[in-house]
């Protein structure tokens, strides 16, 4: 009974927001810490996509359309902020565990210019060649007339996309991820009020159609941003921007972009393989399309607590780097490692007893949803391969050694999971079930592969 109300109390802390020096509080205490936080503020994230498509869905097949082409490739500006996240994360966390939080300040002072200079970049040439991108991606003349409008507000809001990433990273890797949540609960917060108001009107206004969507989601995350920046510059927490921290370091931007270069590396390679085995699925059918689809949002949900459980270990792996604590960084990845495994296993026997009704929340049609239950049951044959992964991968990337990950990436999904989906597919006629197997098998060795070389240990030598 102690030991519940001793968990519970943690969870509270968690949410709360205590701060805490992480070098130096009980592992298994600073894991719950950091990891309910970071679950919360992925699970609000995910949030935005349900929500927008949620309204949107009543305007019309066209309005669907936009916003599926318009996130598409907003999948390269995800992938920059999540970069940019990385290097973020790794940064801080490495001078929070040598307790140099002037610099710390400085090395955010450095994030925040190479996030808006980034974002200003990407999103004029994106906002100028929007509808020739709408083309190119084989929208119709309906869906221009439709949504441009839309994507040129989603593309030129794109420095509200990056700022929220990379602060949000920057917080984790300081031990603060309580703000990370808070900003991503205000920003979902206010998208949720916002989208029916800007899209269908209120009272005799008639409201702004698809362009309310883009409205509210860029308004939202602002508003996160806002938030954010509220809390680096009021002095009140120990990672903050003073007046010492305000002058533009190019070494240090030199070095941010070169770290980031690794985690927009991995995020490409992986979103890359994806789209491919999604092409490939395609071959075989709507219904096999819908059913693959239904499967993996369905794995992307569940993931997320693991993927929380593993953002925890990239913080307490940088900030005992920092502390120059390298046997306790490696103990409290073991630990998480340990965690996950645990989550993902129950996780497994879920999908393993219960895939065809879960299925069947989403799908009245008999073979979406065998479809669908035949990729739940063999995909998450290899959870407890992937809650390692996850772990070692955010250690990795924790350490600012982005390049293994993204070499892993490289070798196992595109030279081996990408051949071997087509091999069982096409060549032996196993069609669907051939790409489900190549998942499990390919992302289980990208674990064994990402475990083999997190034991050898150059991950400790890495300086950010």
């Amino acid at each position: 009974m102690n030991r519940y109300k001793a968990f519970l109390q943690l969870v509270l802390d968690a949410i709360r927001g205590k701060e805490q020096d992480y070098t130096t509080l009980g592992i298994k205490s600073s894991i719950v810490l950091l990891a309910i936080p970071m679950i919360l503020e992925m699970l609000m994230e995910s949030l935005f996509a349900v929500v927008d498509i949620f309204f949107v869905g009543r305007l019309g097949s066209e309005a669907l359309a936009t916003v599926g082409l318009t996130e598409s490739v907003l999948m390269i500006i995800y992938a920059v902020g999540m970069g940019i996240n990385i290097s973020a994360t790794a940064m801080i966390s490495r001078r929070f565990g040598e307790k140099n939080y002037v610099e710390a300040g400085s090395i955010t002072f450095q994030l925040l210019i190479t996030g808006m200079v980034l974002a200003l970049l990407m999103g004029g040439l994106a906002t100028y060649y929007a509808g020739d991108i709408l083309t190119l991606m084989g929208a119709t003349p309906e869906v221009l007339a439709t949504g441009l409008a839309y994507t040129r507000i989603i593309f030129a809001g794109n420095i509200a996309i990056i700022l929220l990433f990379l602060i949000n990273g920057a917080f984790r890797g300081a031990g603060m991820p309580h703000l990370a949540m808070r900003a991503l609960w205000l920003a979902n917060g206010a998208n949720i009020i916002l989208d029916p108001l800007l899209i269908f009107g209120i009272g005799s206004w008639p409201g702004l159609g698809l362009e309310g969507a883009a409205w509210a989601t860029t308004a939202g995350r602002s508003l996160g941003v806002v938030y954010q920046l509220y809390h680096l510059f009021n002095g009140r927490h120990l990672l903050k921007i003073g007046r010492e921290n305000v002058a533009v370091s190019f070494p240090i931007i030199w070095r941010i972009l070169k770290l980031s270069s690794g985690g927009v590396g991995q995020y490409l390679i992986d979103s890359a393989s994806w789209i491919f085995l999604t092409r490939l699925i395609a071959e075989f059918g709507s219904n096999t399309l819908a059913g693959y689809t239904i499967a993996f949002r369905i794995i992307s949900f569940t993931l997320l607590p693991a993927w929380g459980l593993s953002a925890a270990a990239a913080t307490l792996v940088g900030q005992n780097l920092g502390a120059a604590k390298a046997k306790r960084a490696e103990v409290a990845v073991w630990l998480t490692a340990r965690y996950n495994i645990i989550f993902m296993a129950g996780i497994t026997l879920l999908f393993l007893l219960f895939g065809t009704r879960l299925s069947g929340l989403f799908s009245s049609n008999a073979q979406v949803i065998a479809i669908s239950s035949e990729a739940l049951q063999i995909i998450t044959l290899g959870y407890i391969f992937f809650g390692l992964g996850m772990v070692m991968v955010q250690a990795f990337n924790g350490a600012g050694d982005t390049r293994t990950p993204a070499l892993i990436n490289i070798g196992v999904l595109w030279m081996i999971e990408i051949p071997l989906a087509y091999l069982m597919a096409i060549t032996l006629h196993l069609e669907a079930t051939g790409i489900f197997i190549a998942i499990a098998f390919c992302h289980s060795f990208h674990a064994l592969v990402s475990w083999w070389l997190f034991r050898k240990g150059n991950w400790k030598k890495t300086r950010v």
